[in-house]
């Protein structure tokens, strides 16, 4: 406090603070005291207990659908999340996410940990403009609890975050993971050599070999991308951030090509794939990109199998690697004490629609070929969103029309 601070006068005495002053002035000096060293403890943190014998890998996906305008449009999936256990945890009811619209999916996001000793970790993670949907095993904590509209995504209130207080980490054990006779490509990310883990819940503990969750959002992501004359792709990086990787697929019926791009820097101008590839030698191909941005080599095959089926299903997409400091802004992860080691590698898959799909897509609702729609599953509502946007044709844009209330129908009876 500096000098010549003029002290109220009490009493009428004016040449000396009375003992209540003293004492205020004491306790205004400490709490100055105090701020101080708040603030220079903000400037330089003390350096976060670190654990030399733990390791954290993560991969996950960020799934979004290219507009006409090239930018990522908000969109509704046509099917719920059947492909997961039933024992998987909810926000809300499982139906809750299938009319939550939002720009990108954040899908199947799986934490390994690897420990050379018995250990107990917290972690948490937020999720910009965005809310965790689903997770698995129990988490201490998951905000927003409610106040989510069942149509709308988080406004101007907090990001949705996750929590695990207590993960019990045991290398060596087996442990009883749960597993239910149907099939679920849930699993496949289990094959790993990650350390087992298991954390507390009302109905005892449960075990599994990394946490999972998924969400929904609507942050921005970094790439855009516009089907330009000739059916070539129009691609652009929005960010400064240089993409790590990038492919270009395309599937029709059996025929499917691949195209692995230089890193985007800038905008560039892609001509469709040959469809005279293979899907094993994408497979290998994918799997050595995502070992080469830190994967163990089980964890990079963990993450295809997981995705077999629907990364590579009918239509048109982009896939590349989200940059980590992206990752990092987008999904901040806390683990305590924090690993040596920490590798994060998120795949975003951009989908295009292409005048082959439109085509495809117009003729399967025609002539009621529930086998071609099954295959677009999911994206029928943004692909035939899209479509009516840039159809100048009224008696087609209203037969269009027409389709997408059957989507939205369907939707709205798996959301009952």
């Amino acid at each position: 406090m500096r000098s010549g601070t003029n002290f109220p006068a009490t009493h009428g005495e004016h040449d000396r603070p009375t003992g209540n002053l003293k004492r205020i002035f004491i306790l205004a000096s400490s709490v100055l005291v105090l701020s101080l060293i708040a603030s220079a403890n903000a400037r330089h943190p003390r350096p976060q207990s670190v654990d030399p014998g733990l390791t954290a890998h993560e991969w996950g996906t960020f799934t979004s659908v290219a507009g006409n305008d090239s930018a990522a449009i908000e969109w509704l999936p046509l099917a719920g999340p059947k492909d997961l256990p039933g024992f998987v945890e909810h926000f809300r009811a499982a139906g809750f996410k299938i009319g939550l619209g939002g720009k990108v999916r954040m899908e199947t996001p799986v934490l390994y940990f690897y420990s050379t000793h018995d250990a107990s970790v917290s972690v948490h993670v937020s999720f910009s403009h965005g809310l965790i949907t689903e997770w698995y095993p129990h988490a201490t904590r998951v905000t927003p609890k409610q106040g989510v509209a069942d149509n709308a995504l988080l406004g101007t209130g907090p990001d949705g975050s996750i929590a695990w207080d207590s993960v019990a980490l045991a290398p060596g054990t087996g442990g009883d993971l749960p597993r239910e006779e149907r099939d679920s490509p849930y699993y496949a990310a289990r094959e790993t050599s990650s350390t087992p883990l298991s954390v507390k819940a009302s109905a005892g503990d449960e075990h599994e070999k990394f946490l999972f969750y998924r969400g929904v959002s609507n942050f921005a992501i970094p790439l855009s991308a516009r089907v330009v004359p000739e059916n070539r792709i129009l691609l652009q990086n929005l960010t400064p951030q240089p993409i790590p990787n990038a492919i270009l697929f395309e599937r029709r019926g059996e025929r499917i090509g691949y195209r692995v791009l230089s890193p985007p820097q800038d905008a560039a101008t892609l001509d469709s794939p040959d469809l005279s590839s293979s899907i094993e030698s994408l497979r290998s191909d994918f799997e050595a990109i995502l070992v080469s941005q830190g994967l163990y080599q089980d964890e990079a095959h963990a993450m295809l199998e997981t995705w077999r089926d629907s990364w590579f299903e009918e239509g048109s997409r982009i896939f590349y690697i989200v940059p980590k400091p992206i990752v990092d802004s987008v999904l901040p992860l806390s683990i305590a004490p924090a690993p040596a080691e920490t590798v994060r590698v998120f795949v975003g898959r951009l989908e295009l629609v292409t005048p082959a799909t439109e085509q495809e897509v117009a003729q399967a609702f025609a002539g009621n070929d529930r086998e071609t729609l099954q295959e677009y599953n999911r994206f029928l509502q943004p692909i035939l969103s899209i479509m009516i946007e840039k159809e100048s044709d009224p008696a087609r844009a209203a037969k269009l029309r027409e389709y997408l209330q059957t989507v939205y129908g369907s939707i709205a009876s798996q959301n009952r």
